[in-house]
Protein backbone atom coordinates (compact mmCIF):
# COMPACT_ATOMS: atom_id res chain seq x y z
CA UNK A 1 0.00 0.00 0.00
CA UNK A 2 0.94 3.63 -0.46
CA UNK A 3 -0.11 6.66 1.61
CA UNK A 4 0.34 10.25 0.45
CA UNK A 5 -0.76 13.74 1.42
CA UNK A 6 -0.87 17.18 -0.16
CA UNK A 7 -0.79 18.66 3.35
CA UNK A 8 2.75 17.58 4.22
CA UNK A 9 5.57 15.41 2.89
CA UNK A 10 7.03 12.29 4.52
CA UNK A 11 9.50 13.09 7.31
CA UNK A 12 8.89 16.83 6.83
CA UNK A 13 7.26 19.41 9.15
CA UNK A 14 3.49 19.50 9.40
CA UNK A 15 2.14 23.03 8.70
CA UNK A 16 0.66 24.72 11.77
CA UNK A 17 -2.86 24.87 10.28
CA UNK A 18 -2.98 21.09 10.86
CA UNK A 19 -1.83 21.43 14.48
CA UNK A 20 -3.67 22.04 17.76
CA UNK A 21 -1.12 24.59 18.93
CA UNK A 22 1.68 26.68 17.44
CA UNK A 23 4.62 28.67 18.87
CA UNK A 24 3.80 32.10 20.30
CA UNK A 25 6.48 34.61 21.38
CA UNK A 26 4.44 35.76 24.39
CA UNK A 27 2.24 32.84 25.46
CA UNK A 28 4.66 30.13 24.24
CA UNK A 29 1.73 28.31 22.55
CA UNK A 30 -1.40 29.62 20.84
CA UNK A 31 -4.31 27.58 19.55
CA UNK A 32 -4.50 27.09 15.78
CA UNK A 33 -6.87 26.04 13.01
CA UNK A 34 -6.63 22.34 13.90
CA UNK A 35 -7.55 21.11 10.42
CA UNK A 36 -7.28 17.39 9.74
CA UNK A 37 -4.77 16.81 6.91
CA UNK A 38 -5.43 15.46 3.45
CA UNK A 39 -4.69 11.74 3.10
CA UNK A 40 -4.88 9.50 0.03
CA UNK A 41 -4.02 5.82 -0.17
CA UNK A 42 -3.75 3.24 -2.93
CA UNK A 43 -2.80 -0.36 -3.79
CA UNK A 44 -4.91 -2.02 -1.11
CA UNK A 45 -4.97 -5.81 -1.53
CA UNK A 46 -7.96 -7.68 -2.87
CA UNK A 47 -10.17 -8.85 -0.04
CA UNK A 48 -10.05 -5.48 1.73
CA UNK A 49 -13.44 -4.94 3.38
CA UNK A 50 -12.66 -1.78 5.36
CA UNK A 51 -9.86 0.58 6.37
CA UNK A 52 -8.73 1.87 9.75
CA UNK A 53 -6.74 5.05 10.31
CA UNK A 54 -4.56 5.88 13.31
CA UNK A 55 -2.30 8.85 14.03
CA UNK A 56 0.10 8.47 16.95
CA UNK A 57 2.94 10.53 18.37
CA UNK A 58 5.44 8.18 20.09
CA UNK A 59 7.60 11.06 21.37
CA UNK A 60 5.46 12.35 24.25
CA UNK A 61 7.36 12.79 27.55
CA UNK A 62 6.70 9.90 29.93
CA UNK A 63 7.05 12.26 32.93
CA UNK A 64 5.11 15.56 32.92
CA UNK A 65 7.08 17.27 35.70
CA UNK A 66 8.99 19.73 33.49
CA UNK A 67 6.50 19.99 30.62
CA UNK A 68 5.79 23.62 29.67
CA UNK A 69 7.55 24.91 32.80
CA UNK A 70 9.41 28.22 32.78
CA UNK A 71 13.16 27.88 33.26
CA UNK A 72 13.09 24.17 32.56
CA UNK A 73 13.39 21.93 29.53
CA UNK A 74 12.31 18.42 28.67
CA UNK A 75 15.52 16.54 27.76
CA UNK A 76 15.55 14.56 24.54
CA UNK A 77 16.90 11.60 26.55
CA UNK A 78 13.72 11.32 28.64
CA UNK A 79 11.80 8.06 27.97
CA UNK A 80 8.82 8.64 25.69
CA UNK A 81 5.32 7.24 25.36
CA UNK A 82 2.49 7.16 22.79
CA UNK A 83 -0.14 9.86 22.35
CA UNK A 84 -3.00 9.10 19.95
CA UNK A 85 -4.30 12.02 17.90
CA UNK A 86 -6.75 10.26 15.58
CA UNK A 87 -8.51 6.90 15.56
CA UNK A 88 -10.99 5.95 12.82
CA UNK A 89 -12.41 2.56 11.85
CA UNK A 90 -14.99 1.13 9.42
CA UNK A 91 -13.88 3.32 6.54
CA UNK A 92 -15.65 1.76 3.52
CA UNK A 93 -13.36 -0.08 1.08
CA UNK A 94 -14.30 2.23 -1.81
CA UNK A 95 -13.01 5.28 0.12
CA UNK A 96 -9.34 6.00 -0.59
CA UNK A 97 -9.08 9.69 0.24
CA UNK A 98 -9.96 12.12 3.03
CA UNK A 99 -9.88 15.80 2.13
CA UNK A 100 -8.10 18.37 4.31
CA UNK A 101 -10.39 19.69 7.01
CA UNK A 102 -13.00 16.99 6.45
CA UNK A 103 -12.65 15.53 9.96
CA UNK A 104 -11.63 18.60 11.95
CA UNK A 105 -11.72 22.35 11.50
CA UNK A 106 -11.11 24.34 14.66
CA UNK A 107 -10.87 23.49 18.35
CA UNK A 108 -13.89 22.70 20.51
CA UNK A 109 -13.45 22.87 24.28
CA UNK A 110 -14.58 19.55 25.71
CA UNK A 111 -14.25 17.80 22.36
CA UNK A 112 -16.14 17.93 19.07
CA UNK A 113 -19.82 17.01 19.23
CA UNK A 114 -20.14 16.49 15.48
CA UNK A 115 -17.56 14.38 13.67
CA UNK A 116 -16.91 14.42 9.96
CA UNK A 117 -15.47 11.54 8.00
CA UNK A 118 -16.69 9.00 5.46
CA UNK A 119 -20.27 7.74 5.82
CA UNK A 120 -20.34 4.61 7.96
CA UNK A 121 -17.00 5.27 9.65
CA UNK A 122 -16.57 5.52 13.42
CA UNK A 123 -14.05 7.70 15.24
CA UNK A 124 -12.54 6.88 18.60
CA UNK A 125 -11.24 8.80 21.58
CA UNK A 126 -7.94 10.62 21.25
CA UNK A 127 -5.54 11.29 24.12
CA UNK A 128 -6.49 14.93 24.65
CA UNK A 129 -9.29 13.37 26.70
CA UNK A 130 -6.80 12.38 29.40
CA UNK A 131 -4.57 15.42 28.89
CA UNK A 132 -7.40 17.88 29.68
CA UNK A 133 -9.07 15.75 32.36
CA UNK A 134 -8.05 18.11 35.18
CA UNK A 135 -8.70 21.34 33.21
CA UNK A 136 -12.10 22.75 34.16
CA UNK A 137 -12.37 24.74 30.93
CA UNK A 138 -11.22 22.05 28.50
CA UNK A 139 -12.10 18.65 30.03
CA UNK A 140 -14.34 16.33 28.05
CA UNK A 141 -14.30 13.46 25.59
CA UNK A 142 -12.17 14.29 22.56
CA UNK A 143 -12.97 12.24 19.47
CA UNK A 144 -11.79 12.44 15.89
CA UNK A 145 -8.71 14.39 14.89
CA UNK A 146 -6.96 16.88 17.16
CA UNK A 147 -3.52 17.83 15.92
CA UNK A 148 0.00 18.28 17.30
CA UNK A 149 0.74 20.41 20.35
CA UNK A 150 4.04 19.19 21.83
CA UNK A 151 5.57 20.98 24.85
CA UNK A 152 7.18 24.30 23.98
CA UNK A 153 10.25 23.40 26.06
CA UNK A 154 10.79 19.92 24.61
CA UNK A 155 14.29 19.33 23.25
CA UNK A 156 12.97 16.62 20.93
CA UNK A 157 11.13 17.17 17.66
CA UNK A 158 7.99 15.01 17.67
CA UNK A 159 6.99 12.57 14.94
CA UNK A 160 3.40 11.93 13.90
CA UNK A 161 2.76 8.58 12.26
CA UNK A 162 -0.39 8.40 10.15
CA UNK A 163 -1.10 4.76 9.31
CA UNK A 164 -3.89 3.34 7.16
CA UNK A 165 -4.69 -0.35 7.66
CA UNK A 166 -6.46 -2.50 5.05
CA UNK A 167 -8.66 -4.95 6.93
CA UNK A 168 -10.38 -8.21 6.12
CA UNK A 169 -13.36 -7.30 8.31
CA UNK A 170 -16.18 -4.91 7.43
CA UNK A 171 -16.60 -3.76 11.03
CA UNK A 172 -13.74 -3.39 13.48
CA UNK A 173 -14.39 -5.42 16.67
CA UNK A 174 -14.51 -2.40 19.02
CA UNK A 175 -17.42 -0.53 20.58
CA UNK A 176 -18.17 2.53 22.67
CA UNK A 177 -15.48 5.14 23.28
CA UNK A 178 -12.67 3.01 21.90
CA UNK A 179 -9.02 4.09 22.00
CA UNK A 180 -6.07 3.71 19.68
CA UNK A 181 -4.58 0.94 21.78
CA UNK A 182 -7.85 -0.98 21.75
CA UNK A 183 -8.19 -0.67 17.98
CA UNK A 184 -4.66 -1.87 17.34
CA UNK A 185 -5.19 -4.92 19.49
CA UNK A 186 -8.60 -5.69 17.97
CA UNK A 187 -7.64 -5.34 14.30
CA UNK A 188 -4.31 -7.17 14.48
CA UNK A 189 -5.73 -10.51 13.19
CA UNK A 190 -7.52 -8.70 10.34
CA UNK A 191 -4.68 -6.60 8.87
CA UNK A 192 -4.00 -7.37 5.21
CA UNK A 193 -1.65 -4.46 4.53
CA UNK A 194 -0.72 -1.06 5.89
CA UNK A 195 0.99 2.17 4.89
CA UNK A 196 2.47 4.96 7.02
CA UNK A 197 3.16 8.64 6.39
CA UNK A 198 5.17 10.53 9.02
CA UNK A 199 5.22 14.25 9.70
CA UNK A 200 7.24 16.21 12.28
CA UNK A 201 6.29 19.10 14.56
CA UNK A 202 7.72 21.20 17.39
CA UNK A 203 6.61 24.20 19.44
CA UNK A 204 10.15 24.81 20.70
CA UNK A 205 11.33 28.18 19.31
CA UNK A 206 14.82 26.85 18.66
CA UNK A 207 13.40 24.48 16.04
CA UNK A 208 11.25 27.19 14.45
CA UNK A 209 13.77 29.91 13.67
CA UNK A 210 13.39 31.48 10.21
CA UNK A 211 15.96 30.22 7.75
CA UNK A 212 18.50 32.79 6.53
CA UNK A 213 18.07 33.95 2.96
CA UNK A 214 20.45 32.38 0.48
CA UNK A 215 23.02 34.75 -0.93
Amino acid sequence: MKLNSTSFQHDQPIPEKFAFGAPDPVLHIRLTENHSPHLQWSDAPSGTRSFALICVDPDVPSKPDDVNQEGKSVPASLPRTDFYHWVMVDIPPQITEIKAGACSSGIVAGGKKELGGPAGSRQGVNDYTAWFASDADMKGTYKGYDGPCPPWNDELVHHYHFTVYALSCERAPVDGDFTGQQVLQAIRPHILAQATLTGTYSNNPKFNQPKPLEK
